[in-house]
């Protein structure tokens, strides 16, 4: 699977052993990029280095872990610098009974372990002069999902914190690109958990449309058309109403 090598582009997927993070890092793969990938499932990780030994690194990174900025700067070292940073980690369940431990758990991931990767990349980005942060969010971050209520504001908070670091960049005049791509129901194991789910996109098509945000620089990305019709009538739901919708029931 080694490509002829279409660029110098360096690119590190954090979340890239399985759904979203996995397809990108393939149509990454194809088009030539040096690629630093992370995750938890080393045998995943090695799976995909096989693909192009040549041109991906890999270390194993646990989002939660006090460490891992200490690891993922290690893997940018590995890589001689990147010029990309994509955090594709997250979890999320559908959690009726609203345990605590499914909600506590999401945030630890989707909060704690994005903001303390973000950072990190924020950090090197700046240090260096100049660099692009991409986060795979959600339209869930749009209006709350009562069925995955820890996951639904989650995503709200990368919304708004990648907002926040966009601004901050624009305080700093530092050179820092920003993209929040929001896909809707994509086929990847964070659907598994059961549940009926609306219009669920393949992988591989979301994957090659995210790589073309990522080319472009797009600022706020929402994955197929039909999504973004969705989510501009949700907005203009009242609370009132919202609160009586069946969503993903």
């Amino acid at each position: 699977m080694e490509a002829l090598m279409e660029n110098n582009k360096k690119a590190v997927i954090v979340g890239a052993t399985s759904g979203i993070g996995y397809a990108v890092a393939l149509e990454l793969i194809n088009k030539g990029w040096i690629l630093g990938i992370a995750g938890r499932r080393v045998d995943k990780l090695k799976e995909l280095q096989s693909l192009a030994p040549n041109r991906i690194k890999y270390r194993e990174i646990d989002v939660q872990s006090c460490n891992s900025c200490a690891e993922l700067n290690k893997l940018i070292a590995d890589l001689g610098g990147i010029d990309l940073y994509l955090h594709c980690s997250g979890i999320g369940k559908q959690n009726y009974s609203l345990k605590s431990e499914i909600e506590l758990n999401t945030v630890a991931t989707n909060v704690d372990g994005f903001v303390r990767m973000v950072t990190c990349a924020f950090n090197y980005f700046a240090a260096k002069g100049n660099g692009h942060i991409a986060v795979i969010s959600s339209i869930a971050g749009t209006k709350g999902l009562g069925a995955a209520a820890a996951y639904s504001a989650s995503k709200r908070f990368q919304n708004t914190y990648i907002d926040c670091l966009d601004q901050l960049c624009h305080i700093r005049k530092l050179n820092i690109d920003f993209t929040d791509i929001r896909p809707g129901f994509v086929a990847t194991p964070l659907l598994d958990g059961g549940g009926k789910y609306p219009m669920v996109m393949d992988v591989s098509k979301v994957a090659r449309r995210i790589v073309t945000a990522l080319n472009k620089k797009e600022r706020v990305t929402v994955i197929d058309w039909r999504y973004r019709i969705l989510v501009f009538f949700w907005r203009l739901i009242p609370l009132w109403l919202w609160r009586r919708l069946p969503i993903c029931n």
